[in-house]
């Protein structure tokens, strides 16, 4: 039976202590690829608009996702309210960019995520996740040696838009089972015009590049549920602005084509796409052909693909079949 290593960690007495180090990283906020450099421990808020205080959008039992997590059940996730990124297309805008103050609404103690965690186990999820957490690692993390201390023990998915610091991953270490992150961008100056972050790609080949080498190819239980490594979501945007297929080189010759690559064709126009041209119209079926052409050029065997005609409908990320 596949063991967590944050259970590991715990068993070491080593646990609390890495979750201290993290909070250290509040003190100047360096957690993600901005490092604005403010003392959210002190109340001040950062770019993302994060402080001190952990806020959650939602927490749910979500079948949404890649089949391989679900395990034919759900994934019991945790949704982060706000985010490091400003994207123009964001589907999710509401919980990633809101308007006004949501601190009421949103504000929790770790005491009660960890409640979740556990609930979550109870009710039967084979894995629990936790979705935009880079800006609020530290009190999550907190929140898991919280529920490990009281017999926690599925397998945790970190579901990042892979704009992450290296300070952070570091310490991460162990801790997580199973990295779900996005590469969005290969070109920074589109970086810079739908997300405002030009250091985007260089921080995010970093940044799977140390996911991989903690975590590696993706393992299953005997069940064929997820329990350890990486997977890499690839949302295909029209014109060409995700570079995918420079992408998918890049995962080929550097982590190996044997690396789940989950290619989606999802998109529309969302949030306030529709004044950034071409991102105003929805993907066309040809342009993510392309990139399952090359998807099958490289000899990826290992992950999913959507239907381009009906998914851009659907909300949720519906995983059609195998390749």
């Amino acid at each position: 039976m596949y063991k967590p290593g944050y259970l590991e960690l715990l068993e070491k007495g080593e646990l609390a202590a890495r979750v201290r180090d993290l909070n250290e990283l509040l003190f100047e906020c360096r957690l993600c690829g901005r490092r604005c450099g403010v003392n959210r421990l002190a109340g001040e808020r950062g770019y993302c608009g994060a402080g001190k205080l952990l806020e959650v959008a939602s927490s749910c039992l979500h079948r949404g996702e890649e089949p391989v997590l679900t395990g034919g059940f759900g994934v019991g996730n945790i949704f982060l309210g706000r985010c490091n990124m400003k994207c123009v297309f964001c589907q999710n805008h509401s919980i990633s960019q809101p308007e006004g103050n949501t601190g009421s609404d949103w504000s929790i103690s770790t005491a009660e995520i960890a409640e979740k965690l556990l609930r979550f186990q109870k009710q039967g999820c084979p894995t629990a996740g936790f979705v935009s957490p880079t800006h609020y690692a530290p009190q999550i993390f907190e929140a898991l040696n919280l529920a490990a201390e009281r017999g926690f023990s599925l397998p945790v998915i970190y579901n990042t838009n892979g704009y992450d610091s290296m300070e952070l991953l570091s310490l991460l270490d162990g801790m997580v089972d199973i990295y779900l992150p996005d590469f969005k961008y290969w070109n920074s100056e589109y970086g810079y015009i739908y997300s405002d972050a030009p250091d985007y790609p260089e921080t995010a080949r970093k940044s799977i590049r140390e996911m991989y080498r903690q975590v590696g190819t993706l393992l299953t239980d005997p069940s064929g549920t997820a329990v350890r490594g990486l997977i890499i979501r690839l949302l295909v945007l029209p014109g060409g602005i995700a570079g995918t297929g420079d992408v998918l080189r890049f995962i080929a010759e550097e982590l190996g084509n044997d690396v789940f690559v989950s290619l989606m064709s999802q998109y529309y126009p969302a949030h306030k796409a529709r004044s950034f041209p071409p991102l105003a119209r929805k993907l066309r079926p040809e342009e993510y052909s392309e990139a399952l052409e090359i998807l099958e050029e490289l000899g990826f065997e290992n992950g999913w693909v959507q239907d381009p005609v009906t998914s851009p409908d659907s909300y949720l990320p519906g995983i059609d079949f195998e390749l």
